[in-house]
């Protein structure tokens, strides 16, 4: 079930690479507003971890990268949510996302559901190691599976889908 999606990996000295991270983040700002109509639907989906997933794979860890880090700050700014307390382990968790992805993309230079599946799972637990450390709790790394095992699971098929229909 591999796609012959064509990927990139956009440097920061090109144009593309900063209209490609505000698209993602303009698409994280109206995303999660749609998933919180739904109740608890941003802890239970993670809508951010969508987009940043799909852009860092289809554009590389840079611009993922850009996305994850400026998202939740933007999403503050403009919503109030997440709440500024959770921002540096969000940012961090995204960034995580953001760079295995994109750099799984341009290592292996084509997408199947296994290799989506190991980026979207090594990513959490290193995001999850790090929440831990700067929390001291391992119970909000434990609900990204036991609650937010519908969004794990988004990201991977959603992504796959996505990167399966625009294979240009």
């Amino acid at each position: 079930m591999t796609t012959n999606t064509k990927l990139y990996t956009l440097n920061y000295n090109e144009t593309q690479t900063y209209l490609w991270a505000l698209t993602f983040i303009a698409a994280n700002t109206v995303l999660p507003q749609l998933f919180h109509l739904i109740p608890q639907g941003g802890i239970v989906f993670a809508p951010l971890s969508f987009v940043i997933l799909a852009g860092a794979y289809k554009f590389g860890w840079k611009t993922g990268l850009l996305a994850a880090l400026a998202s939740p700050v933007v999403n503050n700014l403009i919503w109030g949510i997440p709440l500024w307390s959770v921002i540096l382990v969000m940012a961090l968790k995204l960034a995580f996302l953001a760079l295995v992805a994109g750099l799984t993309a341009q290592y292996f230079k084509k997408t199947n559901l296994s290799l989506l599946i190991g980026v979207v799972l090594t990513a959490e637990l290193l995001g999850g190691l790090c929440e831990w450390a700067l929390t001291g709790s391992i119970a909000a790394t434990i609900a990204d599976f036991t609650i937010g095992w519908p969004g794990l699971l988004l990201q991977v098929l959603g992504t796959w889908a996505i990167l399966k229909a625009i294979k240009r």
